[in-house]
């Protein structure tokens, strides 16, 4: 033997001796020795040399398990290079090839692992193929290989889908099987993976028997770990899991009780600190869940919320888990939500399923099920709350998640029927006649899909039924009616008595018969449907939110039956009385949305308006109540306003109207006060002063603080209330305006425990309304169906109610007629003879009758309040009159001012500052971006005030000119001077009316923007500008333009304009106006009026300026 032979048979020796050491006592040095031995062994061997495979061989095994021990495993391209090399230089019919194959394998098999690196995968499944060939069925390894490759198929699969190699790696799972008979140490292992495998493939394909056999398995493997062995939980959790997905698929009661009792036992073997601690918490969540949906036990629903935390706990940011747990107690969340009706669940739901569906990118295999979670938590929250963004969004997401189910695929029936519920749900609120006919193709295809057995398939054939019949109401097919009854029956028949769908089927039962006795007249379809209601009822829990749907459908079969005249069969129950009840309790229900009680409540005034019903009018306070928290919880000033538009805009009137039939004036206004500016009075209610609150003791003062830091945060605008803004952060601080809200509504509830404090921020009564005539009498108009009306409110006497000698419908014709003649009739020189006949009108069917009235409450030349409402809103009543040689006009008798609410005239006479001295800004701009022409007149104008204005120290004036007046200049001048003059375009913003706007140097001054601007201490504002007192058609009653926002922001006296102001002769009036207001020297806010008036009065005789001109301006507030 050479030298160099005896040193590489040395060296290989010594490396082998030390690399069996470190495996016996893991002591490193051992294993930096064995590669070292090894290093120099390889060097030993040249390219030629017949010992050099193996020193590669050797030295690649210490270097795999030196990357293993240092987990520094991005060195393991050096083993599997040294492995390459070494099975290179060993031809296939070498006796160590299939050695150097396995263990090439396994590197590759360890790299795959840690970079799921796709190639990496398939080189190590044809490694294992190529080292099987060596392996004869005899072979001790041939085992261990079969399920290796069985499990890197599998794997394959699972990210490529594949059925193939899922088919392949089951035939191999088999043959491992066959090779460890009764006893083998391995058998448990070839069991676990052939279910597992079968499992997979059942998912995949739907074959019942895959199923079966993967339980069978399951149940032997699970024998082969008896208490006590390390594999017992897993085995348990494995069994557990085919039990769930076979009740799932079946509905076998008994599977998923074993199910959930295999998990416990699980988990049990599970403590907290063990690995998979988290993933039985999961499952048995998950099983109480499916037990809860099947059952209806709200402790099995709590539980798994509780698994679900705890599960999501143990799965912190970069758990490759964190997803699933996120999704999963999203969906628990929901479904508590459609259970009991809280808001919170509901929020948090949505929150958590943008969280998991931001962690899975297209591809990834989990992404269309949290894109369906997503979905459904969307389409949940529009149903409660109404808005459209969430249920365009949902159908998106749906139709996304159906393109990732194709047909064949085991989720394409959810996917199916949940894009269908999206669609009948847009349907309902839109009408769009495709979205129905979508919606029932696709329930056809899910049901379809779920065949007899299938856990899900009543739901399918109770939402075909709701889509067919909502066709026949829609078309009148008669076929739908019939095929929809008939599915419900089916539906019914797989609910039976415990389910927890099983009211909701009687339910739309109950409604299929009702609507097919309207169409047939059969009464015992009427009573069949009663029956399953009043058995539906008795089967929910107390505060269960589906009793409201049962109430409302109660509702309309005893309307049936009272229109009908069928007697209700064995009861002694008056049927009209009986549907009232019921539409009582579903708006007064407390723990359905508020959405879902509002539209009850608005549907008890419909019915109880249509029958003359004694609960009219209770059934209008409640809809203005729900109203007022309906949209308390709305962030932003512009979506209540566009919520106000869903609702009926006489609600208020109506109901005042109903109190008016019954002789109860004082509760007219009441209710008028209360219906009416809901926007305004809810941002008023954030401006409530508190101060004698803290004369009441340490609660009392702690409580003050509370509210007015409260009251802050709402006051303040959404910090996403903008165009653009991502929806994940429009969601979140709707959250959060919601949970404000409901803090702030728990401490006005505390405070009116406080003494006198009890009716704080509650609709004010008639005696405290009453205030606001302290100056002259306050005239509110009233227009309804029934009657139009004037309701006088002196000081002290009680109100006086005046019909007047008109309808809604001459009203709508008036109103129209004015916009029609001033626009068609302006000009300096006309003499506007169809302007004078809509004044003329005006005198006779509205204003005579009241001044006729008004000599007992108000003297001639003294002060009087207009309180509009509905079309009255845009009338000029200061202009009417006869308009005729020695002919009467109101201007004659009174002094006119407007106020939009009584509550607003009180709040402004309640600070009027009387500081000696006046800080006062005229604000100018005369070419505004986007107007071709400038407003001449405007510059001065700001001249024309300053010289009629006192010199100081009486007023301390401030001018912004046109090049100097920026938003930002003019809201700092705003907050810095009380008395205010504006000269500019105005513009009044008919579709969003928060927007409407004085027109600035960079970009407009909005009425948003005003009203976040605090003018509590504000005197007078003149608005030289056109359309600031223009209202919303739409929303009339909200009174929603520049001069009101300007009163509500704090602002005592107000002038603005009905319609445009002429440039060239504005500034008549504003000079007749100015000398009658301060021409004494003093600056009173309350003289505005009487000076505005007399402007007027004198330019009556001036030919230069055209009546629309004169009678433009009118005067808000004290």
């Amino acid at each position: 033997m050479t030298s160099d032979a005896h040193a590489l048979v040395l060296k290989t020796d010594a490396g082998h001796r030390l690399l069996a050491r470190y495996r016996r006592t893991q002591n490193s040095t051992d294993l930096d020795q064995s590669i070292k031995h090894f290093e120099c062994a390889s060097d030993l061997c040249p390219v030629d040399h017949p010992c050099r495979p193996a020193a590669l061989f050797n030295l690649a095994t210490a270097k795999f398990v030196g990357c293993q021990a240092s987990r520094t495993y991005s060195d393991l391209n050096i083993p599997i290079s040294l492995f390459h090399d070494a099975l290179d230089m060993r031809p296939i019919s070498h006796p160590d090839r299939p050695i150097t194959q396995l263990h090439l394998s396994i590197s590759l098999l360890s790299r795959f692992a840690r970079r799921n690196d796709a190639h990496a995968l398939d080189e190590v499944i044809s490694c294992y193929y190529d080292a099987l060939r060596h392996y004869g069925p005899m072979h001790t390894r041939r085992g261990q290989l079969l399920c290796n490759l069985g499990v890197m198929l599998d794997t394959r699969f699972g990210r490529r889908g594949n059925g193939l190699d899922l088919d392949r790696a089951m035939a191999l799972f088999r043959q491992a099987l066959d090779l460890r008979s009764v006893g083998h140490p391995g058998r448990f292992v070839s069991l676990n993976n052939l279910a597992n495998g079968l499992s997979a493939r059942f998912q995949h394909r739907g074959n019942d028997q895959d199923l079966d056999e993967a339980i069978v398995l399951h149940r032997k493997a699970m024998a082969l770990c008896p208490v006590g062995h390390l594999d017992r939980s897993s085995s348990l959790n494995n069994l557990a899991s085919g039990l769930s997905t076979r009740f799932k698929h079946r509905g076998n009661d008994q599977d998923l009780d074993d199910a959930i009792g295999l998990h416990r036992e699980a988990m049990a073997l599970r403590p907290v600190g063990h690995p998979d601690r988290s993933a039985s918490s999961n499952d048995l969540a998950r099983g109480l869940s499916a037990r809860f949906k099947y059952r209806g036990n709200d402790q099995d629903l709590d539980d798994a919320i509780g698994l679900h935390r705890e599960a999501m706990a143990l799965r912190p940011v970069g758990h490759p888990d964190q997803p699933a747990s996120l999704n999963n107690l999203a969906v628990e969340l929901s479904t508590r939500f459609e259970h009991r009706g809280i808001d919170q669940d509901l929020d948090d739901a949505i929150v958590l399923h943008r969280e998991a569906l931001a962690l899975l990118p297209v591809g990834h295999p989990d992404r269309s099920s949290s894109l369906n979670n997503l979905a459904n938590g969307l389409s949940t929250r529009f149903k409660h709350r109404g808005n459209d963004q969430d249920l365009d969004d949902a159908i998106v997401l749906h139709r996304e998640v159906l393109a990732l189910h194709p047909v064949g695929h085991p989720d394409r029936s959810a996917s199916s029927y949940n894009l269908a519920n999206g669609l009948s749900a847009r349907f309902e609120h839109r009408g769009i006649d495709q979205d129905l006919d979508d919606t029932i193709v696709l329930q056809r295809e899910a049901l379809a899909l779920r065949p007899v057995g299938h856990p899900d398939r009543s739901a399918s054939l109770d939402n075909l039924a709701n889509g067919l019949s909502a066709r026949f109401k829609h078309r009148g097919n008669d076929q739908d009616l019939d095929e929809a009854i008939v599915l419900q029956r089916e539906a019914l028949a797989l609910r039976p008595v415990g389910h927890p769908g099983r009211p909701i089927s009687l339910n739309n039962l109950a409604n299929g018969l009702s609507t097919c006795f309207e169409h047939r007249g059969n009464g015992l379809d009427l009573n069949e449907s009663l029956e399953n209601l009043r058995c539906a009822l008795t089967l929910l829990t107390q505060h269960d939110p589906r009793q409201l749907n049962v109430h409302c459908s109660l509702s309309s079969v005893y309307l049936l039956f009272h229109r009908s005249g069928l007697d209700l069969t064995g009861q002694d129950t008056d049927s009209l009385n009986a549907a009232m009840d019921h539409i009582k309790a579903a708006a007064n229900f407390f723990s359905g949305s508020l959405r879902f009680r509002l539209r009850a409540s608005l549907r008890w005034v419909r019915h109880a308006a249509q029958h003359a019903h004694g609960t009219e009018l209770e059934a209008y306070s409640i809809s203005m109540h729900l109203l007022d928290a309906y949209m308390s919880a709305t962030a932003s000033v512009s979506s209540r306003h566009n919520s106000m538009k869903v609702f009926p805009r006489t609600l208020a009137v109506d109901a005042a109207s109903c109190a008016l039939r019954r002789g109860d004036v004082c509760h007219v206004v009441e209710l008028l006060e209360q219906g009416r500016t809901f926007i305004w009075t809810q941002m008023a209610r954030f401006r409530t002063p508190l101060d004698n609150l803290q004369e009441h003791g340490d609660h009392a003062q702690a409580l003050m603080k509370r509210f007015r830091h409260l009251s802050s945060l709402l006051d303040k605008p959404p910090a996403n209330d903008l165009e653009g803004t991502p929806r994940v952060n429009a969601e979140a601080e709707a959250t959060r305006y919601r949970h404000l809200v409901e803090d702030w509504n728990a401490v006005v509830e505390e405070i009116r425990k406080v003494e006198g404090f009890a009716r704080f921020l509650l609709p004010p009564l008639f005696s405290d309304l009453q205030d606001a005539a302290r100056d002259g009498p306050v005239i509110v108009l009233l227009a309804s169906k029934s009657s139009c009306n004037a309701i006088v409110i002196p000081h002290e006497q009680p109100p006086t109610s005046i019909r007047l000698p008109t309808d809604l419908e001459k009203l709508l014709r008036l109103v129209l007629a004015l916009r029609e003649n001033i626009e068609k009739e302006a000009g300096p020189k006309g003499t506007q003879p169809g302007l004078i006949k809509t004044l003329r009108e005006l005198w006779d069917d509205i204003v005579r009758p009241v001044v006729e009235n008004l000599d007992r409450f108000a003297g001639r030349g003294s002060r009087i309040w207009w309180c509009p409402t509905s079309l009255f809103n845009f009338l000029p009543l200061h202009a009417a009159g006869e308009y005729k040689r020695g002919g009467k006009s109101l201007s004659q008798q009174y002094v006119s001012s407007y106020t939009p609410s009584l509550t607003a005239l009180i709040r402004a006479r309640r600070s009027n500052d009387g500081s000696p001295s006046v800080s006062f800004a005229a604000i100018g701009q005369n070419h505004p971006p986007g107007h071709s022409l400038p407003l001449e007149a405007v510059e001065p104008e700001l001249e024309l005030v300053q010289s009629l204005l006192p010199c100081p120290p009486t007023v301390f004036f401030t001018k912004v000119t046109s090049v100097e007046s920026t938003k930002s200049k003019v809201v700092h001048t705003l907050q810095d001077n009380h008395w205010l003059h504006f000269a500019c375009h105005g513009t009044q913003n008919f579709a969003e009316p928060f927007k409407s706007a004085f027109l600035m140097r960079d970009k407009p001054l909005s009425l948003l923007d005003i009203t976040q601007t605090n003018l509590s201490r504000h005197q007078f504002a003149f608005l030289s500008a056109c359309e600031t007192a223009v209202g919303d058609f739409t929303t009339p009653d909200e009174v929603i333009h520049l001069a009101a926002g300007l009163q509500f922001a704090g602002v005592k006296s107000v002038v603005g304009t009905l319609w445009s102001v002429d440039d060239s002769t504005v500034r008549r009036l504003v000079e007749a106006f100015y000398k009658n207001f301060c021409g004494n020297g003093k600056m009173d806010s309350r003289r505005a009026a009487r000076a505005l008036h007399r402007a007027v009065q004198t330019l009556a005789s001036d030919k230069d300026v055209p009546l629309d001109q004169r009678i433009v301006f009118m005067h808000i507030g004290i």
